[in-house]
């Protein structure tokens, strides 16, 4: 199937694209396109315009400054092969090497995921997890938006429709202790399940935790009721026990064909105890 026609527009600037944006209500961003382009195949979305990001200067950069500064259209790619986000934030380099397929590796961006906020994406739980923030820009300006607050609900965030993520930003973690562990989907290799887990440590007590489940719910979300579990503990099998048996307190578990909430509900606690386990190695 063909999409609907559509406008098509690439601005070599922010600015530009966010007028672009402002002045045309049916008009949507263009990243990597693995998500947009597929719905408007299949004439789920239909937007009147396209505003392609691709020529926009200055998006791709990825810097270590104390935490880690990535542009909004660094590749799933550059980021796995990142020395900068390998030494930072190891979960990060390590979920964008599984994400989907080697052309979706190649051509999708961190900023459009986040966007997106697909309810079974790796990296929106990954970056929850991480106690990351984005950066964007607006006709009313620039602001940022911590993870906690981006992700409301299915394919929906707090990002205005003319506002454009430029950056995601990740904390100072030095000798905090990461994860990330995932059932995929056998077709479609998106989480059914995913867990990313970060603990804060001393020595062998876990200071604090931040857990975030993805593939479960409609949106990438904390499990605090783990997280509190957690907190002040010293690492062992029976703290990651007792965190995953209550893991999925308070959730609402989505369920489909292929694995029921149930099952999603059996399997967030089992990856709770194995991000847990492998983090902590």
């Amino acid at each position: 199937m063909f999409p609907t026609q559509f406008e098509y527009h690439r601005p070599s600037s922010v600015a530009e694209a966010v007028a672009l944006l402002a002045g045309n209500p049916d008009a949507k961003l263009l990243a990597g396109g693995h998500s947009l382009l597929p719905a408007m195949k299949l004439r789920l979305a239909a937007p009147g315009a396209l505003v392609d990001l691709t020529r926009v200067e200055g998006l791709r950069g990825i810097a270590a400054n104390g935490g880690l500064t990535i542009g909004a259209l660094a590749t799933y790619n550059q980021i796995h092969d990142s020395a900068a986000v390998r030494q930072a934030a190891p979960m990060l380099a390590d979920t964008c090497g599984i994400v989907g397929d080697p052309q979706v590796r190649t051509r999708g961006t961190v900023g459009g995921s986040l966007a997106h906020s697909d309810p079974a994406a790796d990296l929106t739980a990954v970056v929850l997890a991480l106690g990351g923030e984005v950066t964007v820009v607006g006709s009313g300006g620039e602001r940022t938006i911590g993870a906690d607050e981006l992700f409301v609900d299915l394919l929906t965030t707090s990002l205005a429709p003319e506002e454009i993520i430029t950056e995601i930003r990740i904390p100072d973690l030095s000798g905090a202790k990461m994860a990330y562990e995932k059932h995929e989907h056998p077709a479609s290799g998106y989480a059914v399940v995913g867990i990313a887990a970060v603990l804060a440590m001393d020595g062998e007590t876990i200071r604090s935790a931040r857990l975030a489940v993805t593939g479960a719910t409609s949106k990438a979300t904390r499990l605090t009721t783990a997280e509190a579990a957690l907190a002040g503990k010293t690492v062992s099998a029976e703290t990651f026990a007792a965190a995953a048996a209550v893991a999925a307190d308070g959730l609402e578990i989505n369920g489909d064909l292929y694995a029921s909430a149930d099952y999603r509900r059996h399997l967030v606690g089992v990856l709770t105890r194995r991000a847990l386990e492998r983090a902590t190695g």
